[in-house]
């Protein structure tokens, strides 16, 4: 029977590929240099190929290891679900749980949400990482990270897909503003150049933007804010309103501003709250009971 490559081998390969330097692939592997080198060197004796080309400037991989790179990924990952799988089995929500979230949620939900959900579940270890939504749906498919809290519009392609509930926009002025006066204001009636939106790249500018049905050209860019507290600045300085997700207004993102917030007109136009995963997953089970508990602090 033919001798096969061990997973130590495999994650020594792929944390070379990642670091491309034997001692920091060493480190994150929690081994010596010694200990990796003499492993990659073990498995390429074991395949009798070559896959790291070694000299005093650099580490590179050749075109066959960065093709073993690829599937040691998955190999990887499966074995890793197949512990997870283990584990869920004895005590749901417990153990290690790798969740990414967007900087528009984070920041307003988990603060409400993670108290009780480490109350219902205190054996979960949970470790948070907030990126831009591609970058989070990027890091699920490779494995990086095992769950993931989105807003939807967004292409999920083959993901699963959890609908957490909706969270309506609001429009966010100063109270001195004339639409401060307005129970629900419209925005039909809205100067182009007054709306302040995030930055291209942040998914909840183009939610805004669809959900109420405006333009990509309807708003100002000569200013450019990267979060909400930023945006909200510069709607106290005077440089227009902008358009906030409730569960922001809620969590009181506004409170010392002198800003106000109203609810839009036209059924309240909103984002959809969404939990993905990979459809592949063994906790699939798990990741439906941590929906539920995160559901229930999603506005309304």
């Amino acid at each position: 029977m033919r001798a096969l490559p061990t997973l130590r081998q495999l994650r020594y390969l792929v944390a070379l590929a990642e670091h491309k330097h034997f001692g920091r692939a060493a480190e994150a592997c929690f081994a010596t240099q010694s200990t990796l080198s003499a492993g990659l060197q073990e498995l390429e004796n074991l395949l009798d190929v070559k896959l790291v080309e070694r000299s005093k400037r650099r580490v590179m991989l050749t075109p066959l290891g960065e093709a073993i790179v690829a599937r040691s990924r998955t190999v990887l990952r499966e074995a890793e679900d197949i512990a997870e799988l283990a584990s869920a089995s004895k005590d749901p929500l417990s153990g290690a749980l790798r969740l990414g979230v967007i900087p528009t949620i984070g920041p307003y939900l988990l603060p409400r949400a993670l108290p009780p959900l480490r109350q219902a579940y205190p054996n979960l270890r949970l470790y948070l990482r907030e990126d831009m939504t591609a970058r989070l749906l990027d890091a699920l498919n490779d494995g990086d990270i095992d769950v993931a809290l989105i807003a939807l519009p967004f292409q999920t392609d083959e993901l699963a897909v959890r609908p957490l509930g909706r969270d309506p926009f609001q429009l966010a002025c100063r109270s001195d503003d004339p639409l401060a006066k307005t129970t629900t204001p419209e925005l039909s009636y809205l100067p182009d150049e007054r709306l302040l939106l995030l930055d291209e790249g942040h998914c909840l500018r183009e939610h805004a933007l669809a959900a109420c049905r405006l333009e990509p050209s309807r708003h100002r860019d000569d200013f450019r804010a990267t979060s909400l507290p930023t945006l909200v600045q510069m709607v106290a300085n005077n440089l227009g309103v902008t358009l906030l997700p409730k569960m922001a207004v809620d969590s009181g993102l506004l409170t010392g501003t002198g800003l106000v917030a109203r609810p839009l007109a036209k059924s309240a136009p909103a984002r959809e709250i969404a939990l993905v995963w990979r459809p592949t997953t063994p906790r699939m089970v798990e990741f439906n009971l941590l929906a539920d508990m995160l559901a229930q602090f999603v506005a309304g």
